[in-house]
């Protein structure tokens, strides 16, 4: 069957629709050279990524998100829902999925070459995906925004590769194999869910964008104003076989059910953050009167080690549990650990 054929955009500054599927298509001509660069890079991106992660290199991190093509995928379900692509809609899916997988592989792999386990709890590159939250989110719309309005205008095409290091594609995919091959499900679950927020933020905002631009009117009807785009058989129009209503709703529900984990893990944390700051104060109150040196208060499981010194004997620990308990904060979730000080004269 023929390709369609789409009038041109209303203005010199947008990107024709059929440039735009040839931006994030995997379709002919040149379909197998298109998959092969697309399998090549996301091998070579996801290597990179992984050994920044293991590495605890930010700056290796940073060049495998510039060198993923993650994003051509998304875009091209994204783009083959507003025109209704069946064929384009399967493939892109198919290579977004099967991607991702390969990218969960090779962390993984990479996770069997390191000695120690890399953990969320040992290592800050994977702590740093392993909890999401609503900011997360934000961050991804914004994003994925901004490429799709690259992809519709002609003149902020430069931006793309700070759109590739600001939207998280490939490292969460790599973190989440690290984390379970050193049995870490937690944060292989939550590195997934950022993946997931991240692909659900492209696909809505792309639709929005297209819908702003009106780009779905330029594949289904003549511009306003002007006369159909006719030939020898009638009207052009795109073979429009996917039910984008029925696609919008799903992209829309995706949105919702990651945010709610994600507005979840958002409560989580403030009200950790909260509490933390609560038994900071109560604990450097308590060890003032006692006098005795907090060296540190962290967080441990099933919540806060206070780290004290100073003394001649084990402190009593009676007045901190009144006050914890008048802040309604539990006192067994919070443990003391003195370390006793010597002084020793050097002088003999």
């Amino acid at each position: 069957m023929a390709e369609p054929v789409y009038p041109p955009p209303p203005s010199d500054a947008l990107n024709t629709i059929e440039d735009m599927r040839d931006a994030v298509f995997f379709d002919e001509p040149g379909r197998a050279q298109r998959v092969r660069r697309f399998w090549i890079l996301l091998a070579l991106s996801s290597a990179i990524a992984a050994s920044g992660v293991v590495g605890d290199s930010t700056a290796t991190v940073i060049g495998a998100m510039i060198v993923a093509p993650m994003m051509l995928p998304i875009q091209g379900t994204m783009l083959a829902t507003v025109l209704g692509e069946r064929v384009n809609f399967g493939r892109s899916l198919f290579t977004m999925i099967a991607g991702a997988a390969a990218a969960i592989a090779i962390g993984y792999l990479v996770g069997l070459l390191v000695v120690v386990p890399e953990t969320a709890a040992t290592n800050p590159q994977i702590a740093e995906r392993a909890t999401p939250d609503l900011m997360s989110l934000f961050g991804a719309l914004a994003t994925g925004a901004v490429a799709s309005i690259a992809l519709v205008r002609k003149d902020i095409s430069d931006t793309l590769p700070g759109v590739a290091i600001a939207i998280s594609l490939v490292p969460p995919l790599v973190v989440v194999g690290v984390a379970a091959e050193s049995a870490d499900y937690a944060a292989a679950i939550g590195s997934l869910l950022l993946f997931v927020a991240n692909v659900a933020a492209i696909l809505g905002t792309g639709v929005v964008v297209m819908a702003l631009y009106r780009v779905q009117r330029w594949g289904s009807f003549a511009i306003p104003g002007t006369a159909p785009v006719t030939t020898a058989t009638g009207t052009i129009r795109p073979l429009a076989t996917v039910n984008r209503r029925r696609s919008h709703i799903t992209i829309a529900l995706l949105l919702v059910l990651v945010a709610i984990p994600l507005t979840l893990s958002t409560y989580r944390t403030v009200t950790t953050t909260l509490q933390s700051s609560d038994v900071d104060g109560i604990a450097r109150s308590w060890a003032d009167d006692e006098d005795l040196e907090v060296l540190d208060i962290a967080t441990a499981s099933p919540g806060y080690v206070v780290r004290v010194t100073g003394g001649d004997s084990v402190p009593d620990v009676a007045p901190l549990r009144t006050a914890l308990e008048a802040d309604d904060i539990a006192p067994s979730t919070v443990a003391v650990e003195w370390v006793p000080t010597t002084r020793v004269s050097v002088g003999g």
